[in-house]
């Protein structure tokens, strides 16, 4: 089990990297370049086709009629409800005000976890949640000091939303996701993701343009598909399969990290004390969270004590 565990971190942490490297990359492409909606549909698109391509090749499990079902609602709150929204939020506000906003999710998680499911708010996982949200924030502010606020209410309440919405796939549907592979659930709730938002983005595609857009931009795209999108998405149930959702939650504060020491690579940034800081908050958040005890480990000791 303990190295299920530990595939499952590695798994989360690559995922989150590759996230956040796409950050920067979706941003520079929205909305000069690409509408929200074409630049959405084109990720959902990209990943159905790459998921059913690769199912040609693996093995084939029976999914039933009940289980399609609910594969269409976790598309709904993983995928539709979470990268449309999101993508038309940080359209509308600043990269910064989304930044903080989505620092949000870790904390939505373990509120939702504790009502829906009964998992412990321990005194070690608040304090691992506040921890990693403290570093990712001292990151945001300290990156982005030059730069006054372009936030629009609007869009960092649809970023909110789409942060919500990806708190409750994360929680409600966990069983769901260790009855089958990660190839299995992702063409499915793909194809669904797909299906729901193609009346969303059919207009703001079919005005699009292609004969305008620059080999740079296709390779942009190129990378949040293949890489952001069908590998991230296949490597995140395997963690989802054995951690608990305010874990899975947290890996999340990644991606501002990732995405800040990019910009430093890259030389649009400077390193400085505060990246360091703020990399070890985030790092010994998401260890104290995973050092918490769960709802099993807890009742599991009481038994012990009875006897």
């Amino acid at each position: 089990m303990e190295n299920k565990k530990l595939t499952g971190h590695v798994a989360l942490f690559s995922a989150n990297i590759i996230f956040g490297i796409n950050n920067p990359i979706s941003r520079a492409l929205m909305p000069e370049i690409l509408s929200p909606f074409t630049l959405t549909f084109f990720r959902l698109a990209g990943g159905m086709l790459l998921f059913w391509m690769v199912s040609l090749f693996t093995k084939k499990e029976h999914v039933p009629a009940k289980d399609i079902f609910l594969l269409f609602l976790a598309s709904f709150f993983a995928l539709t409800l979470n990268q449309l929204p999101f993508f038309v939020g940080l359209s509308m506000t600043s990269p910064i005000d989304a930044s903080i906003v989505v620092t949000m999710l870790p904390i939505l998680t373990m509120i939702l976890a504790a009502i829906i499911i009964k998992e412990p708010i321990t005194l070690m996982k608040a304090v691992g949640v506040v921890v990693g949200a403290s570093g990712a924030l001292l990151l945001v502010f300290s990156s982005q000091m030059q730069h006054t606020g372009n936030g629009d209410f609007w869009g960092d309440l649809i970023v909110f939303s789409a942060a919500f919405s990806f708190a409750i796939y994360l929680t409600v549907f966990k069983d769901l996701i260790t009855r089958y592979s990660p190839v299995t659930l992702m063409k499915w709730m793909f194809l669904f993701s797909t299906i729901v938002s193609a009346p969303f983005c059919y207009k703001p595609l079919m005005q699009t343009d292609f004969s305008l857009l620059t080999a740079n931009t296709f390779w942009r795209i190129g990378y949040m598909v293949i890489f952001a999108t069908f590998l991230g998405y296949l490597l995140i149930p395997i963690g989802q399969k054995v951690l608990r959702p305010t874990t899975l939650s947290m890996y999340n504060y990644v991606q501002p990290v990732v995405a800040s020491l990019l910009a430093v690579a890259i030389g649009m940034d400077v390193f400085g004390y505060e990246k360091a800081l703020s990399g070890i908050l985030v790092f010994a958040g998401v260890y104290i969270v995973t050092q918490s005890k769960s709802r099993a480990q807890m009742e599991a000791e009481k038994l012990a004590k009875k006897k």
